[in-house]
């Protein structure tokens, strides 16, 4: 009897020698694979345990969605057994974080269960790409958290067809870059006047979420051809802020924005004698309108303290803004003034101060831009604002050296289009002349 236990178990133990050597030869013929011992595949598989959205999901249930047309918090939660009290106090809680009465349309959503007959234990819900906002259902608590993000560098260049806009989107460039870089070339070329033929060239950075793009975070390095004269963005930090200048050293950055709102189109300029479109007579039109849609930001063009913040018939809702002794701005026609701006209020350069409208004498949604100087109203568009401080002497080797380097980068990268103009070119210098 004993000699049979004996021989069983040597058998036993033969076998699970061949299958652990086995094992391990299968292991170790994958790169990828580190050979472990029976000890530590146990604790690997004991700690493996899965995270969404920073929240161990081990043996929950995980129901995705997207929010339906009126839905609210209640009518999402309510199938998953959620009691009203605590759908009331999360959302009376969350006003804080992220208020519940902003869950949208067509947003995404994730429910994390125990099981199909008890409550639901998380919320999240995606506010937008970059971003998650975590309900608690349990402990009450609300957090909002950004999604891993990674960035890369990326090049375009192209030629000038149709408009700045249009020729940028062909290339896949979003507004946010074509903001940013008619912000940048704003007071060197007036894209409202742009040639065919001129040439755009940018190095930027994109900032992309689960494998898709979200946003710009800068532009790193850009060029500019107008008729001819280029107009180059170079990067170099100075008195310990990073900021653009040209090929000769001067900043490309001015005391304001060159357009109150982000890159659009201009209806109407300064007139000293304009037919006005609603008392229908002829009078001066003394400020600049950009056509928008209802609802557009409109941005303080500089630094300055609110001094207006009201409504009047003729100007409908509007902000004036005083910039210093001599520079003072107003804001025609808003749909409504910006949280927070009155009389007094600081603002700062880009702030959004309102959103555009047609409150007051005006025929559909647009600006009225007016600027004064000295007490004066002059026209917007001509108004030669003085740059900011140029490259120093002591900073003028460094400057050259960062530029050499910035000329190199620029030079490689490819205008789209650029090779059919040249071969359109040639084609048209060999081509017998008219009179031939």
């Amino acid at each position: 009897m004993n000699k049979k236990w004996i021989g069983l178990i040597a058998f036993v133990a033969v076998v699970a020698a061949v299958f652990l050597f086995q094992n391990r030869q299968n292991s170790s013929s994958s790169p990828e694979l580190e050979v472990l011992s029976e000890a530590d595949s146990i604790a690997e598989a004991i700690s493996d345990d899965v995270f969404l959205y920073g929240i161990n999901v081990t043996g929950l249930n995980i129901v995705e969605g997207t929010v339906n047309k009126n839905q609210t918090l209640a009518t999402i939660l309510s199938p998953f057994h959620v009691p009203y009290q605590i759908i009331d106090a999360i959302a009376k809680k969350s006003k804080e974080v992220f208020d519940v009465r902003g869950i949208a349309t067509n947003k995404k959503f994730t429910v994390l269960t125990s099981g199909d007959s008890v409550p639901a234990r998380f919320f999240i819900y995606e506010p937008n790409p970059a971003e998650y906002v975590v309900f608690d259902l349990e402990g009450l608590e609300i957090y909002k958290e950004e999604k891993p993000a990674e960035y890369r560098t990326r090049e375009a260049g192209g030629i000038i067809e149709t408009s700045l806009y249009v020729d940028m989107v062909k290339q896949g460039i979003g507004p946010d870059l074509i903001d940013l870089f008619a912000d940048l070339y704003g007071w060197s070329v007036d894209f409202q006047r742009l040639q065919k033929g001129d040439k755009f060239k940018v190095q930027f950075e994109e900032k992309l979420i689960d494998g898709e793009v979200v946003g710009i975070t800068d532009i790193k390095l850009a060029y500019f051809e107008h008729m001819g004269q280029p107009y180059h963005a170079i990067p170099f930090e100075q008195n310990g802020e990073m900021n653009f200048f040209d090929q000769n050293g001067e900043s490309l950055k001015k005391a304001f924005l060159r357009d109150p709102l982000k890159y659009t189109r201009i209806s109407s300029r300064y007139n000293l004698r304009r037919f006005h479109p609603v008392q229908k007579r002829y009078k001066a039109h003394l400020g600049t309108d950009y056509a928008a849609p209802t609802g557009t930001d409109i941005r303080s063009v500089g630094d300055g303290t609110v001094i207006e913040a009201r409504y009047t018939s003729a100007n409908g809702n509007y902000v004036k803004i005083k910039h210093n002794g001599t520079y003072t701005t107003q804001y025609l026609h808003m749909s409504k003034i910006g949280k927070g701006i009155k009389s007094g209020t600081r603002v700062r350069q880009g702030q959004v101060i309102g959103y555009v409208g047609s409150t007051g004498l005006a025929t559909g949604p647009h600006l009225c831009f007016r600027f004064w100087k000295n007490g004066k109203q002059e026209d917007w568009l001509k108004e030669k604002i003085p740059p900011s401080e140029p490259i120093l002497p002591q900073n003028r080797m460094a400057f050259e050296s960062k530029k050499s380097e910035a000329l190199k980068l620029l030079a490689a990268i490819e205008v789209l289009g650029e090779a059919t103009e040249l071969i359109a070119k040639k084609q048209e210098s060999l081509s017998p002349s008219s009179g031939e």
